[in-house]
């Protein structure tokens, strides 16, 4: 049986591989920081499918992804995902309640997003959010919409570049400092 990674997903606010194989449910190998890790990579790099309500549903061609690519999905399994994505607001009557956050990664890098309640915090850790607030909670289009507004109120983004994240972590002020810049832009 061959195990393929699905990437690291945050369960509980701790780090997992993620792994999958045909006709098995998915498992995650915990993470701990300072934890060695290996593995073998063997053979071609192939579709991980669609996931979707925490089932994943495999790639109906099994196509090879390039080893260069920037994610694991074949185009067509790329789409469907997309068809039902958050930030594309394609799925309108979403009845799933949504949450509203304020997402601090450094200095003066504050952005406002959404999240699906269910995630919890799984989607701030993704994003490598050092602290975040919530804000409120609510209808997917309704989140969208005071995301929009706070937004242009207070001047921030609704995207950090990645590069930016990551060059600030290394020189990070203070908790106190940290939380006063969120606590001004909440309040």
């Amino acid at each position: 049986m061959t195990w393929r990674c699905t990437g690291i997903r945050w369960n509980d606010g701790v780090p997992a591989i993620g792994w999958c194989a045909e006709g098995r449910a998915e498992r995650g190998s915990p993470l701990a920081y300072g934890q060695r890790l290996a593995f073998a990579a063997r053979g071609e790099r192939r579709c991980l499918g669609v996931r979707r309500a925490g089932k994943r549903t495999p790639c109906p061609t099994a196509a090879t992804v390039p080893g260069r690519a920037g994610n694991a999905q074949c185009p067509e399994c790329a789409r469907l995902d997309r068809s039902f994505s958050v930030a594309a607001d394609t799925n309108a009557a979403d009845p799933r309640t949504y949450r509203v956050y304020l997402a601090w990664f450094g200095p003066e890098m504050v952005k406002v997003g959404i999240t699906a309640e269910e995630r919890g915090p799984a989607r701030l850790l993704e994003q490598g959010a050092v602290t975040w607030t919530w804000l409120g909670r609510g209808p997917l289009m309704a989140t969208r919409r005071t995301e929009e507004l706070l937004r242009a109120a207070l001047g921030v983004p609704d995207r950090i570049a990645y590069a930016r994240k990551r060059a600030v972590r290394v020189h990070l002020p203070t908790a106190a400092d940290r939380a006063r810049e969120v606590a001004e832009l909440h309040a």
